[in-house]
Parts: C-alpha cells; sequence; structure tokens
C-alpha cells in the first residue's frame, strides 16, 4: 500500500490532490458538537499545504436521501477546519457540479477547498457499480485526471462508494496519516496483543457486536459486556430485565456464548435503573437479580464498574467499543465515565473504537492523553477486527 508520504516524496507542488476525509460530525442545529474527525483529518491536510499541492477534500454528513438538504450541509465542518487551519476554505455548491469545478478551477498551490457532501448525489453510495463509476468519472473531469487520490476517511472505509472505492481506482491512489494510522492500530490488537488483553463492548444490541463477540472471543482473556446488550445476555442467564431493552430472538445466542466462554465474559453484577427513558425519572440501584417489571436498566452500576475498571487496571491490551450505559443523561454516565477513565489511567496499549465510545471521552472530559488511539471509525474498527476484508483499504492495495 502506498502511503501519503511516498506521495509528498514525488514532490505535489502544483498537483491537485483529492482527500476522501470523514466530516461526518455531529450537530445541534448547525452548531458542532464534537469536532474529533474534523482534527484527525488535519495532519493530512497540512502535510499537503506544505507540500505545495491543490487541495481538494471530499466528504459526507449524515444519511441525505441523494439529495441536497440544507441540514446536512457540510457548511458548518468546512469553518471549522478553516478556523483550526487558519485559512480561508470555500466550499463548493454541488459536489461534481459548475461550482465544484469552478472551486476546484481557482484553487493556489497551498491552498484548500471542500466539495458539498458527497451524498447529494444519489450515486455514491449505490449498489449498481456502473453508477457509483459514473460518479468517480465526474469527479475524476473535476479534479483533473492527472490528480492523486488520498484516502483518510477511516470511517467509511468498510463501505464500497465511489468517493471511497471506485474512485481509487480511476487515480493514483495514497493512504493518508489517518488511515494509515488506524490500520497500524487494529492491526496490533489482532496480530499477537500483549496480555492480558481486555475488551469491553457496550451499546444498544447484541446483534451489533455478534460477529466481533465471535471473531474475539478466541483472542481476548476477558470480555467485558455492558450497555443495552448486557440485558439480553443477563436474560439468558435467566435474570428478569423489567422493561430494559432486550433482543429474545438473541437470547439462545446469548447462552451458547455463555457457555463455551467460560469465565472470560464478565457481566454487570449491579444496573442502575429508571422508571422512564429520562433523565427526571425515579433513578436507584439494584442487584442484576433485582430488576422490577416496569424498570429499566440505563447503566452499569457503581459495583459492577468497580469491576470493570479491575480488569482494566490489569491488562496490558484493552480495546473499547460502546457506552456502558445512556451518558447523555448525567443519571446515567457514571458507569461509562469510570470504565473510560479506568483505560485513561492504565499504562495499556488502549484503544477507543469510535463512534459513541469516542463522544463519550469527550462529552465527559476523560483526558484523550490517556489512550493510545481513539479510532474515528467505530463500525470500521469492529469489521477489521472481525476479519472482514474492508474495501476501501483493499483498493488501496491494488
Amino acid at each position: 500500500m502506498h502511503t501519503l508520504d511516498d506521495l509528498l516524496a514525488t514532490g505535489v507542488a502544483g498537483r491537485t490532490v483529492l482527500v476522501r476525509a470523514d466530516l461526518n460530525v455531529p450537530l445541534d442545529g448547525d452548531v458542532i458538537t464534537d469536532d474529533g474527525r474534523i482534527r484527525a483529518c488535519l495532519p493530512t491536510v497540512r502535510a499537503l499545504i506544505a507540500g505545495g499541492a491543490k487541495v481538494v477534500v471530499t466528504a459526507h454528513l449524515g444519511r441525505p436521501k441523494g439529495a441536497p438538504e440544507p441540514k446536512y450541509s457540510l457548511a458548518p465542518a468546512a469553518a471549522r477546519m478553516a478556523e483550526l487551519l487558519e485559512t480561508d476554505i470555500p466550499l463548493a455548491k454541488d459536489f461534481v457540479g459548475p461550482s465544484a469545478a469552478e472551486t476546484v478551477a481557482a484553487l493556489g498551490n497551498g491552498q484548500v477547498a471542500i466539495l458539498e457532501n458527497v451524498r447529494f448525489d444519489a450515486r455514491e453510495t449505490s449498489k449498481d457499480a456502473a453508477e457509483r463509476g459514473a460518479l468517480a468519472d465526474d469527479l475524476v473531469a473535476v479534479v483533473g485526471s492527472d490528480a492523486a487520490f488520498v484516502s483518510d476517511g477511516f470511517g467509511v472505509v468498510h463501505r464500497k462508494q465511489a468517493s471511497v472505492y471506485e474512485i481509487a481506482q480511476r487515480l493514483p491512489h495514497y493512504a493518508g496519516y489517518l488511515v494509515s494510522t488506524e490500520t497500524a492500530v487494529l492491526k496490533k490488537l489482532t496480530v499477537d496483543p500483549d496480555r492480558p488483553y481486555a475488551v469491553i463492548l457496550g451499546g444498544s444490541k447484541v446483534s451489533d457486536k455478534l460477529g466481533v463477540i465471535t471473531a474475539l472471543l478466541p483472542q481476548v482473556d476477558k470480555l467485558l459486556i455492558g450497555g443495552g446488550m448486557a440485558f439480553t445476555f443477563l436474560a439468558a442467564q435467566g435474570f428478569g430485565v423489567g422493561s430494559s431493552l432486550l433482543q429474545e430472538d438473541q437470547i439462545q445466542t446469548c447462552k451458547d456464548l455463555l457457555a463455551h466462554a467460560g469465565d472470560k465474559i464478565v457481566l454487570p453484577t449491579d444496573v442502575v435503573v429508571a422508571d422512564a427513558f429520562s433523565a427526571d425519572a425515579a433513578v436507584k440501584t439494584v442487584g442484576v437479580d433485582g430488576i422490577e417489571d416496569g424498570w429499566m436498566g440505563l447503566d452499569i452500576g457503581p459495583s459492577s464498574a468497580a469491576n470493570f475498571a479491575e480488569v482494566v487496571s490489569g491488562a496490558a491490551t484493552v480495546f473499547w467499543n460502546g457506552p456502558m450505559g445512556v451518558f447523555e443523561l448525567a443519571p446515567f454516565a457514571a458507569g461509562t465515565k469510570a470504565v473510560a477513565e479506568a483505560i485513561a489511567a492504565s499504562p495499556s496499549f488502549s484503544v477507543v473504537g469510535g463512534g459513541d465510545s469516542a463522544a463519550a471521552v469527550r462529552t465527559l472530559c476523560v483526558d484523550e492523553a490517556g489512550f493510545t488511539h481513539i479510532s474515528t471509525g467505530g463500525g470500521a474498527s469492529l469489521e477489521y477486527l472481525e476479519g472482514k476484508e474492508l474495501p476501501g483499504i483493499a483498493v488501496l492495495e491494488d
């Protein structure tokens, strides 16, 4: 796989370089609530600016239905990137239309422009390879056939999409610094990790994590399970879970996993329950054998958090994906914060698997410096650990 350093070594002054970044940041209206993904792409963009390239950034935000939707405009991301880079960054009004062509043509050496949300064009995510290829061809027409392509949006490399996959088949392609770092870190988790190796999984559904659980169980020393998915495991052990999130069709699967895992799987022993999904609900902590009808578990309890933290403190390698509770609501944030702080305080090789876990670190003000790596791609990191081929990585290896 060729890297950004390989491209820079050839000299990029005056050359157009198309960068597929991940600018899919969370918004409250038009205010960015977590700019982590924007910051993560800056090393690649800065290196290209320093080399004198004409940098064209392409990205998506949200899930528009193949047509422009103002609420999914990249305008807030473009403004934030401009602020962080301390430079003007024009945002084209379209992706491969007249505005995109004019914006790219106006770029000078060492300047940056952003094209509007690629998912405003339905061809980006089409199941039809020919349609995706046509969009990639249109993009090549905008940036020029002598342009180079740098893949730096790790959060989308598990998708076969036009701006990720087909464009790399049409231009000389390179892995940006973020993609190179992400793949190197995840490889270390799968190839002879230092032991003890602990994995903490949370989130809502067992079905979302079943692939990674199955793949990791033979490799890990401990697999700690919290979040909504824990209640299906608790139901598999015969406990009543009240109104907690439950996937009844996964109970037998959880029974099978528990039967084959020995003492590897660690479940909560107490939980924080509420009589409604609300920050203003009545709240109490109970043992996992004490969840009453009409009450729902929304966080792991303090004893569980302490137990999880003890496992983490003794681990040499830690991977965490998924919050322990509904951390966005103050009464149910303590479990996630305790686990995050325990990981950050440990001397382990620690990886936060993107998505809600990365958002929790920042929302709960846990020191990011305590983690070896915070991934930008939750889904991509999980699929990598499952052993699946990631199209956006495989195409760079051609």
